[in-house]
């Protein structure tokens, strides 16, 4: 499930919660930074990812991990490359990697030591395009 739609305007910057958002064919959400042509214009990380960072005592909420997309319920990193989700009534992505090298620390790495990002994150490209919001359901529709 969607438990939560971020954007940013710029890279490199915790993305604001805003509920619902469009998503373009061929480019990724509409309004954020990291849309455009290329392998990672969709980020997912999974709420259980962030729990894992309150437990530390960490204050985060969703869209402090510069992830689009927070979910419930899937276990996003167990998903292999190339697999396809379909989110909501029409929006499919599929799977292009898996985690991501941080060239840069962000503001949570350093409050914590640690970020899950990196290795809890994926990143998808978008095949179909329409509405997302909180609420909607994640489903894999075909698994590599």
């Amino acid at each position: 499930m969607v438990v939560a739609v971020n954007i940013s305007i710029t890279t490199g910057t915790q993305k604001e919660n805003v509920g619902r958002a469009e998503v373009l064919e061929g480019f990724g959400i509409k309004n954020d930074a990291h849309g455009g042509t290329w392998h990672r214009q969709v980020s997912l990380l999974a709420q259980e990812s962030i729990e894992k960072m309150r437990v530390r005592g960490i204050d985060v909420g969703y869209g402090d991990f510069a992830e689009n997309i927070t979910t419930q319920g899937l276990d996003l990193v167990a998903l292999p490359v190339g697999t396809r989700l379909k989110v909501g009534p029409s929006v499919v992505l599929e799977v292009t990697q898996i985690g991501k090298e941080c060239h840069t620390r962000c503001a949570v790495y350093y409050q914590a030591g640690t970020c899950v990002m990196p290795e809890e994150g994926i990143f998808a490209r978008v095949l179909a395009g329409g509405l997302i919001q909180a609420g909607h359901t994640i489903e894999v529709v075909e698994e590599k």
